[in-house]
């Protein structure tokens, strides 16, 4: 019973991460350049975001798998929601112009951003991994 209110309040953190990464992505995307940052930071500092949060996210659904797995489905689910910006049709096209689909699919697809994207999952992993350690190490 322990074990499963463990893996359950493990979730439940790794999901509030998840969301909290999707505020400040839609934060700096949203305001961003009304605060004078620059294109560079709030283009690429939002893809690093939202890999951070794939990571999260796949982390708090599959709570029980190695971190070096989880960083390396986060990275492909990442690089293949990049890819598929190259696949196009009418109703695809549409939704990606909205606010939602330019949030989570993106309309142009950029080496760039499967760069950005690791970087954040492996920041958002190295974190975890860090805070996996620290609360095994306390005692109780």
């Amino acid at each position: 019973m322990d074990e499963i209110k463990a893996t359950m309040s493990q979730r439940m953190r790794r999901l509030g991460i998840a969301l909290a990464i999707i505020a400040c992505g839609v934060a700096l995307r949203l305001g961003g350049y009304e605060i004078g940052l620059p294109f560079y930071l709030v283009k690429y500092g939002g893809s690093t975001l939202w890999g951070g949060m794939v990571f999260f996210l796949l982390a708090s659904l599959l709570p029980r798998q190695p971190l070096g797995r989880l960083a390396l489905l986060s990275i492909i689910a990442a690089a293949l929601i990049e890819f598929s910006r190259l696949y196009h049709t009418p109703w695809l096209d549409e939704f990606r112009l909205t606010l939602a689909g330019a949030l989570l699919l993106g309309r142009i697809f950029s080496w760039w951003n499967i760069v950005a994207y690791a970087l954040g999952i492996v920041i958002a992993a190295r974190l975890e991994n860090r805070h996996l350690a620290r609360a095994s190490s306390m005692p109780g």
